[in-house]
């Protein structure tokens, strides 16, 4: 057993006892213990995942000690480090690293010639991210672009929730413009002329519910549509 692991395990016990045992297949390492992984770190927890937070700072590590699984202060820009914190067991492995692109890149670097199976990385720009893409990192976030460009879309429009999955597809809740109330929506024939699908519906004082070709929306509920992202806007622009 490697020197680090022995403490490691033992941290793990105590603290676990606390709560159930989360399922095989709930682990992760968040490495990288600013304000996105702090964040992410306490979500996972109150999911029942069994969190490892790594950062190089002490002050980060002793915050979080009391509230995840096991928090470590170590440089995980060497790869022997990684190997003794044993990141290969884990499930999946999320370098939150921001402000240190040179650590963020050496670190996802280490992981991947690691064969860690499930590497998330976070980047701080488009070029940070490239890179990553081209390390090979498994997924690459950009959580500052993601959430200004949903805001962008909220502030300028009728939206209530904007989601972009993809480059050009987006999800969005919205209230239910004219063209669509009144009657099923099989027959207000929404996707062929405004080319979305309207997926959920919300009425007042209820709670959603799938849309159906028989869905009759009328003038107040709020639904959840989805399609490119143009479309998407241009349905939501439409007379209330």
């Amino acid at each position: 057993m490697h020197p680090l692991r022995a403490p490691l395990r033992a941290r793990r016990d105590k603290r676990t006892a606390r709560r159930p045992q989360p399922p095989a297949g709930q682990q992760v390492v968040v490495i990288g213990l600013g304000r996105f992984g702090d964040s992410l770190c306490r979500e996972l927890m109150r999911r029942g995942w069994d969190v490892l937070g790594v950062d190089h700072d002490p002050v980060r590590v002793q915050k979080l000690s009391d509230v995840i699984t096991h928090a470590v202060a170590a440089d995980c820009t060497d790869p022997v480090v990684l190997q003794q914190l044993g990141v290969h067991e884990f499930t999946s492995t999320v370098v939150a690293i921001g402000s240190d692109v040179e650590a963020s890149i050496m670190t996802t670097s280490n992981l991947l010639e690691a064969e860690v199976p499930n590497v998330w990385a976070k980047a701080v720009s488009r070029q940070h991210g490239r890179i990553l893409e081209r390390l090979g990192a498994h997924h690459v976030v950009l959580p500052e672009h993601d959430m200004g460009e949903r805001v962008a879309h909220l502030v300028t429009g009728r939206m209530m929730d904007f989601i972009q999955f993809d480059d050009d597809y987006a999800l969005v809740k919205t209230a239910a413009p004219g063209v669509v109330t009144g009657m099923p929506l099989g027959e207000s024939r929404v996707r062929s002329k405004y080319g979305v699908t309207v997926v959920g519906i919300k009425r007042p004082g209820e709670d959603f519910t799938h849309a159906t070709a028989e869905t009759v929306v009328e003038h107040g509920d709020i639904i959840v549509v989805t399609g490119r992202t143009a479309a998407v806007e241009r349905f939501t622009e439409l007379d209330r």
